[in-house]
């Protein structure tokens, strides 16, 4: 439904945003961060990154939304009442995506990666579900930014019947995030080397994903780490530049 009027807009946004805020403040979160220097509970005092999240868990990141962050929403009527419910939040917001818009978000930010974090969906707003589009690898190679995967965890979710099976959590159930190891992409890469970080960075959201949800099943860290650790999820070896984060990332566990 395209709720076009503003009054009504910004009442929706509102109520949208108390219930969000109370929801997601039920949920008993734990997170674990491959990203050297960064604290989720104080992302100001952080060099600016760009996070990843799947569409379906959009509603994650506003458990973290505030003036630190700017999000990469798209220009789609739905859009409208999720950039209200941000503003709210004094989270800025950027409209536009890959297909609509894309010209001046790219350029809104690129000024906004000299100090604030980026928030970007790579698989929105209308999928492929849980596939990364080059757009991002061209930010992350534009701003100089790492690409940070994140991926979540929930216990027993509500799915809706979407193209990306959104996931609404549970009122008071266990929610885990897994934030990855940064990706760095060269400037200075070409055609073929930014399709392999396409492909890595796909990789990692693979498994940080995976790796939370098994977090949530087996309700143990080290557990989660067993269960997947022989799964074969390496970076491809064709680029020696791509970093071998997967790696990293159980040897921490």
């Amino acid at each position: 439904m395209k709720i076009r009027h503003p009054f009504l807009l910004k009442l929706l946004s509102l109520v949208g945003y108390i219930v969000l805020r109370w929801w997601l403040a039920s949920l008993r979160l734990r997170v674990r961060s491959y990203v050297p220097g960064f604290d989720v509970s104080r992302p100001g005092r952080s060099k600016p990154i760009i996070f990843a999240f799947w569409h379906e868990a959009l509603l994650m990141p506003a458990h973290f939304m505030g003036p630190a962050y700017r999000i990469l929403i798209s220009q789609h009527a739905d859009g409208d009442l999720i950039s209200q419910v941000c503003r709210l939040a004094r989270a800025g917001t950027i409209r536009g995506s890959t297909t609509r818009g894309g010209v001046e978000a790219s350029r809104r930010l690129l000024r906004a990666s000299a100090d604030k974090h980026l928030v970007v969906v790579p698989d929105g707003p209308r999928g492929p579900r849980r596939q990364v589009k080059p757009g991002l690898i061209h930010l992350a190679a534009r701003t100089g930014l790492p690409i940070v995967a994140a991926g979540f965890g929930h216990e027993r979710p509500w799915r809706l019947r979407t193209w990306d099976r959104f996931l609404l959590p549970r009122p008071g159930r266990r929610v885990r995030l897994v934030l990855g190891a940064p990706i760095h992409v060269p400037a200075d890469a070409d055609k073929s080397e930014l399709e392999i970080y396409r492909r890595h960075v796909e990789e990692q959201m693979h498994f940080t994903t995976q790796l939370a949800e098994q977090w949530i099943e087996t309700g143990s860290w080290s557990a989660a780490v067993r269960a997947i650790a022989g799964v074969g999820v390496s970076p491809s070896a064709a680029d020696a530049r791509v970093p071998p984060q997967f790696g990293r990332m159980r040897q921490a566990g």
